[in-house]
Formats: structure tokens, C-alpha cells, sequence
């Protein structure tokens, strides 16, 4: 079997809010992902996806625990340093926030290229502007928009030309952080598509980072459940769709809407505000692949 493309290993990260109190954003959270593997990562706000995301991304320089993207140990700082540039290329963040992500003083097609433009790459479209338009037709937009800034898009629109930049580079591991909160259904499902078109057609790794649970058991190969900066379950997106066996994922399957006004109005949700969490546990092997938080 091959090795994963990238372990998550024990991995820790804090906040310090004063000289003596922080806050445990990121709890021992062990993963991996496989060679073009989606990979969903669920959660309410706050259990500390987006600061996973910023720790495999070298953003964040977590505290404890490894990260290890093909066969490079991204914590050691000799073997991050000699292997800089793959790494920067080989993988890519599509930022939950694109207001802040995109340079409000360069033009749409400056932003899509100009990862091409660091790392001398030339475009396989002839010129950075036929590369951009493709690109950006890639993610249901058209060229007209190439000579716009992005305080005249809409937030759909900027995360669409976020995409598109993160996707000019062909990444082997693409982090995915919220990237289709901001965009219409329509959109949604377009770009949804997109990230299962590149992974069938160009082989990309995905880290998918949503809330939407209906469209990460449409989009994704295995789940992981995060809360309070603890993974609490993890398994196959069948398995824990149709199985969830922590009380938290429990109640997270019990929130997902249902069609029929009538099944809807009836149905109960499960409160699990209600119960006691300890991130005191066993990470165990239940079933073939499903893993749960059980108690210590």
C-alpha cells in the first residue's frame, strides 16, 4: 500500500492569550491522508479545523506532534528549508476568508498568476493572461472579469478567483478551508464538482474543511469529527453517515435538513450541549476503519 500523503501525527497547537493563560485550540489530533484521497473535516465553529489547516500549511508552527507531507518532516526547520520550494508548490490553501486572502491592489489576473510568476512556471496557455482566463472559466467565471479589483467582485466571486489561483498551481494537497460558504447553491455545486473533477482527472489530495455535512458525504472518501479541538470520530464517509457512533457526531447527523416539510417538523435533534465532553480518551478502532473517542 502506499504511503499516505501526508500524516498528521499527535499534533497540539495553543493560543496564548496572557503570560499565563492560553487556550488549546488543536488537542493530539492524529490523521492521514492517502494519495488523491478526499478528505472531510466537520465541526462547529471554533473545534479548531481552521487552525489544523494553518498548522499543516506551516502558517501556525504547532506546539506538539508532527507533520509529515510526502516523506518531509514540515516541523524539522533543516528539512522544511531544503525542501521550501516543493513545498510551497506541490501545496496549496484556499483561505475560508477571501476578503483578506486576495491583494486588494492587484487585478484578478495579476492574483491568479502570480503564484505561477514566484516560482518561474510558465504557463501552459502561452501568455499569464490566456492562462488566468482559463483558469478562471475553470471556476464559472469569464474573462471579463480578468481586469477587475477585487473590491468590484462579490464574495462569491473572490472565492472563486481564490480557487482559481490555488488551482493555476496543480498542487498535489489542496487545503480547503470553507471555500464554498460564501457562494450561492448554483456555485456550490459547480465547484463541489471541480474538486471531484481534479481529483479523478489530476489526481489532488483534499483536505475539505465544511460545514455543510450534506455536501461532505456528496464530495468526500472519510470523515473526521473535530470538537474542542479534539478528533472524536473518524471513518469512511459511509460507514459514519450511516453509523456515527460519538454523541457529538450524533448530533451533528441529527442537525443535517431533510427535504420533507413533514419528516422535518417531527424529527427530534439530539442536544449534545446537554452532556458532559472529556477529550480524556482512547482513540479506538470500533469497526474496520472507524475510529472513535471512547472513555479512558
Amino acid at each position: 500500500m502506499a504511503e499516505p500523503i501526508l500524516k498528521i501525527q499527535n499534533l497540539s497547537h495553543s493560543f496564548k492569550l496572557t503570560k499565563k493563560l492560553s487556550i488549546k485550540a488543536v488537542n493530539n489530533v492524529s490523521f492521514n491522508i492517502n494519495e488523491g484521497e478526499i478528505f472531510g473535516l466537520v465541526g462547529e465553529s471554533g473545534s479548531g479545523k481552521s487552525t489544523l489547516a494553518r498548522c499543516v500549511m506551516n502558517i501556525y508552527k504547532p506546539h506538539e506532534g508532527k507533520i509529515i507531507y510526502d516523506g518531509i518532516d514540515c516541523m524539522d526547520r533543516e528539512e522544511f528549508k531544503a525542501n521550501r520550494k516543493k513545498l510551497q508548490r506541490e501545496r496549496q490553501l484556499i483561505f475560508q476568508d477571501n476578503a483578506s486572502s486576495l491583494n486588494q491592489r492587484m487585478k484578478v489576473c495579476d492574483i491568479i498568476t502570480e503564484p505561477m510568476r514566484i516560482h518561474h512556471i510558465k504557463p501552459k496557455r502561452v501568455t499569464y493572461y490566456d492562462e488566468a482566463a482559463f483558469q478562471l472559466k475553470y471556476v464559472g467565471m469569464d474573462e471579463s472579469y480578468l481586469n477587475k479589483y477585487p473590491s468590484e467582485l462579490s464574495g462569491g466571486q473572490r472565492q472563486r478567483v481564490a480557487i482559481a489561483r490555488a488551482v493555476s498551481m496543480e498542487p498535489r494537497l489542496l487545503v480547503a478551508d470553507e471555500p464554498i460558504a460564501s457562494l450561492d447553491v448554483s456555485i456550490q455545486a459547480q465547484i463541489i464538482n471541480l474538486f471531484k473533477h481534479l481529483r479523478e482527472e489530476h489526481g489532488f489530495s483534499i483536505l475539505f474543511i465544511a460545514h455543510d455535512l450534506s455536501m461532505v458525504e456528496y464530495l468526500c472518501d472519510r470523515v473526521g469529527v473535530m470538537y474542542r479541538g479534539t478528533l472524536v470520530e473518524l471513518a469512511p464517509v459511509k460507514e459514519l453517515y450511516s453509523n456515527p457512533l460519538h454523541p457529538y457526531t450524533k448530533a451533528l447527523m441529527s442537525a443535517i435538513p431533510v427535504p420533507d416539510p413533514i419528516i422535518e417538523k417531527q424529527r427530534q435533534r439530539i442536544d449534545f450541549e446537554a452532556m458532559d465532553f472529556s477529550a480524556k480518551g482512547n482513540f479506538t478502532e470500533v469497526r474496520p476503519e472507524h475510529f472513535v473517542l471512547t472513555e479512558a
